[in-house]
């Protein structure tokens, strides 16, 4: 018997397949175009749904025994959709700048802070319910033909089982759903005008939809019996795949996006939250929440300065047979005392890691990058490693910003492409002074999705038990009181950038 964990992204899916123990065999991956001109931004939910299907097949041909699949997905992106479930037109991404003046008469009918504490989140036009009233204003056609509204999640689940449900926590990401009465809010529908009728049922985390419809067990070559999952918000997965259940630990994700995610044992302190716009998600153990503190430029960031800095460094490593990473980061023939086992000292340069704009606690997608201190003897090296320490910085800072809300926990958990630099692991436990335990997966989201799976396939007892079967630990870095107190020194500098630049870009 095999579990496979469906990860659908804003660029591309993915389908990973574990046998019964939760040993990882194989994967596949699709992607398909995004739209980003002028004032849309937009993606194809057809396209989604038939990459979807391609990726499955491709793993279903290897793997037949295929026992169930658990769909995670991107939030906030919804569709209007007809009754068999058809699109009815191109799919809003969170992006998209439609929706601000709506959310703003949404504010007007209810305070902001009213909104906060029934959906978790501070009003903002990037969540679903704000881009609906957009489309029942301007496209009140489309609006008037629609049987659903879908997020990617409910969507794939919809179009595999015909089962219309949505998660807790995708469905968190409407700004429309009630996180302590854990059902969709008639305050917030009425005052948006939005019929809740259209809407997917909430259903706890992990819930199955039912088996793949006839016609899908034949396209695909699942079995029959092949049991479809609803799982969540890939954050939430990426969680549950860190081995993350509890507020003594919290899950950094050190992908794209940089992003730590601390564990409630109840609900936290919703002003506290509502300041720094952190969003409160109902977790995968009832009573518990999560909440996401996170940058827009996590490995983007290093990755940008690779691609438009370091093209020397990277014919350099090429013909060293090492990574560019490894000789940036001072890996083979470079000087030991930029090993990650010495504590590099700070390299003095500020970096405001917003090159995407700015995530929590300021949500400011105005907010623009910069790199301050440059001299003639800066190097890309230092440049390197001064994007590392800006979005460790960062995090930093949220963590600061999150302690009113009550967080507890003195251990991050690491998972994505991030985790496997020592030199970056180093340097975060050094500024965030916290361990870090650097896990096996880079892929966390997906692995979360299997482990809920193989609990609703009968693989795995409960969450520990999965757990025991697919986290797997690599290393613990342990911060060093001396490099800390270096990092603390910058880091008060590094407080005062934002309110610097910003009025400047």
């Amino acid at each position: 018997m095999k579990i496979a964990g469906l990860d659908i992204g804003t660029t591309g899916c993915k389908l990973s397949v574990f046998d019964e123990n939760g040993t990882f065999l194989d994967k596949a991956y699709g992607d398909y175009p995004v739209k980003r001109g002028g004032w849309e931004h937009e993606i194809d939910a057809g396209a989604i749904y038939a990459k979807v299907l391609s990726v499955i097949r491709q793993m279903a041909l290897q793997y037949p025994d295929i026992a169930g699949i658990g769909v995670t997905s991107f939030g906030e992106t919804f569709v209007l959709a007809d009754e068999a479930g058809t699109p009815l037109h191109p799919a809003m991404l969170y992006t998209d700048p439609r929706g601000k003046e709506e959310c703003r008469e949404l504010t007007e009918k209810l305070d902001p802070l009213t909104i906060a504490s029934i959906t978790g989140l501070k009003p903002h036009e990037m969540y679903s319910i704000s881009k609906l009233m957009w489309l029942k204003k301007h496209r009140p056609d489309l609006y008037a033909q629609a049987k659903h509204v879908f997020l990617m999640e409910d969507y794939v689940v919809f179009c595999l089982t015909g089962r219309a449900q949505i998660d807790y926590s995708m469905a968190t990401r409407t700004m429309a759903f009630d996180i302590t009465a854990l059902d969709w809010s008639d305050e917030i529908f009425a005052a948006s005008g939005i019929d809740k009728s259209l809407m997917s049922k909430p259903v706890p985390t992990g819930t199955p939809a039912g088996t793949v419809r006839p016609e899908i067990a034949h396209k695909t070559g699942l079995a029959p019996d092949t049991k479809i999952v609803s799982i969540s918000h890939d954050q939430l997965a990426a969680t549950v795949g860190a081995g993350v259940f509890g507020s003594d630990t919290a899950a950094e994700g050190a992908g794209t996006v940089e992003c730590v995610i601390p564990v409630y044992d109840g609900l936290p302190k919703l002003k506290a939250m509502y300041e720094g716009s952190y969003a409160v998600v109902p977790y995968v153990i009832p009573g518990k929440y999560i909440a996401y503190a996170f940058s827009y430029t996590g490995g983007a960031l290093i990755q940008w300065c690779i691609d438009t800095l370091a093209k020397k460094e990277q014919e350099l490593a090429k013909a060293r047979g090492i990574s560019v990473n490894e000789l940036l980061e001072g890996g083979t023939e470079m000087p030991t005392e930029l090993s990650a086992d010495s504590g590099a000292a700070p390299t003095g340069l500020l970096v405001l890691p917003h090159f995407a704009g700015a995530a929590t606690p300021y949500m400011d997608t105005g907010s623009k990058g910069a790199i301050l201190g440059l001299t003639t003897a800066t190097t890309v090296s230092d440049i390197y490693r001064a994007c590392m320490e800006g979005v460790a910085y960062e995090m930093r800072l949220n963590l600061d910003c999150l302690q009113a809300s009550g967080i507890h926990f003195g251990m991050l958990h690491a998972t994505g492409g991030g985790a496997r630099s020592s030199v970056w692991m180093q340097m975060k436990a050094n500024i965030l002074n916290l361990p870090i335990t650097a896990l096996e997966t880079a892929d966390a989201g997906t692995v979360g999705s299997a482990m809920l799976t193989g609990i609703a396939a009968g693989c795995f007892a409960d969450l520990a038990d999965a757990a025991a079967h697919m986290v797997k630990k690599e290393k613990v870095y342990r911060p060093d009181p001396v490099m800390h107190r270096k990092y603390m020194a910058v880091y008060e500098r590094y407080k005062k950038l934002y309110e610097a630049v910003r009025p400047l870009v």
